[in-house]
């Protein structure tokens, strides 16, 4: 049966070629590679021209195009049944594109691949343990794969009308939702590791999460965590203004922010080590601030995405 690896890409010419690099190296190549450009301007199209002389790459242009609609148009210009798709800007293991088929035992499977971080710094590395959950923490039957690594059906990509082109961001999310609607079973897949870099300073992981959060408002996602997170910072807010005299609140508030700290903390102490012992300091005390300022851009971002839903009426996906 015939397989098929698609990607999008948008101005990716620093990155391009460790990501085709990645797919050369596989144990298992596809048959069809199908990439879709959004308009890139700085010699990506360049890169994967002189790649296409040793893949089976086609490159789709569609300048403007956001990620959902140029996943669609790459598994659109294939034929595979079977289909893989990944981000720009990702490193595959060699091993990546033959587990995720390996594991699509039926056209009513989704292969749901790993991700994990290959941070650069003590900053990164940092990010990396507030962010990202290692594979070891995952829970395969609530576990929504991201389409950075991912792989189905044609025929399950086609049930679910492909990926909601009125989704700028969490366009994966909401896909996982609708296969899980409408039957399709996920199956973790450990073995299908994709390896990125998390975001490189503060100001681009503001953006990063705003805009994740902005779709989780645009699509209705994720409501009552949102609500939770104002909770917890109106708490912090009343504890800052009336509270601090308060043994029994500032005791309850320090729980509170150990608890929520414990998962960035573990992973630090597995990921952390790598640089010199002023580096591992200076990425834990980090640890806190990057989780206030990933919440407030979530906190920035929701309404923003709220607002828009409740402007444009966009299409009920549920």
């Amino acid at each position: 049966m015939s397989t098929a690896l698609v990607a999008t890409v948008l101005n990716e010419v620093k990155t391009i070629g460790r990501l085709l690099d990645s797919v050369l190296a596989q144990t298992l190549l596809p048959d069809e590679v199908a990439v879709c450009d959004g308009g890139s301007t700085d010699g990506t199209l360049e890169v994967l021209e002189a790649y296409g002389r040793r893949l089976p790459l086609r490159v789709v242009r569609a300048p403007g195009s956001s990620i959902a609609a140029g996943r669609n148009r790459a598994i659109e210009a294939t034929r595979a049944e079977r289909i893989a798709v990944t981000d720009a800007g990702v490193r595959l293991h060699p091993g990546w594109f033959a587990a995720l088929m390996g594991a699509l035992d039926g056209p009513r499977t989704v292969a749901a691949g790993a991700f994990v971080p290959e941070p650069v710094g003590w900053f990164e590395r940092a990010l990396a343990a507030v962010t990202l959950p290692l594979p070891g923490e995952v829970v395969p039957d609530r576990f929504l794969p991201s389409s950075r690594s991912v792989a189905f059906y044609r025929s399950a990509w086609a049930a679910v009308g492909g990926y909601p082109e009125w989704l700028d961001y969490c366009e994966d999310v909401v896909f996982d939702l609708k296969l899980l609607a409408a039957g399709y079973r996920f199956r973790w897949v450990p073995g299908a590791v994709v390896y990125f870099r998390p975001r490189p300073d503060i100001p681009a992981f503001f953006r990063q999460y705003f805009n994740y959060a902005r779709g989780d408002g645009k699509a209705g996602l994720w409501a009552e965590r949102h609500a939770v997170r104002y909770a917890a910072y109106a708490w912090l807010g009343y504890w800052l203004v009336r509270g601090r005299r308060n043994p029994g609140m500032t005791a309850a508030l320090s729980l509170a922010g150990a608890f929520y700290l414990r998962r960035p903390f573990i992973r630090y102490l597995k990921i952390g080590r790598k640089g010199s012992p002023a580096e591992f300091i200076a990425g834990l005390a980090l640890l806190p601030i990057l989780r206030l300022v990933g919440d407030l851009a979530k906190m920035v971002g929701y309404p923003a995405g709220v607002y828009w839903r409740g402007r444009y009426r966009p299409p009920s996906w549920r």
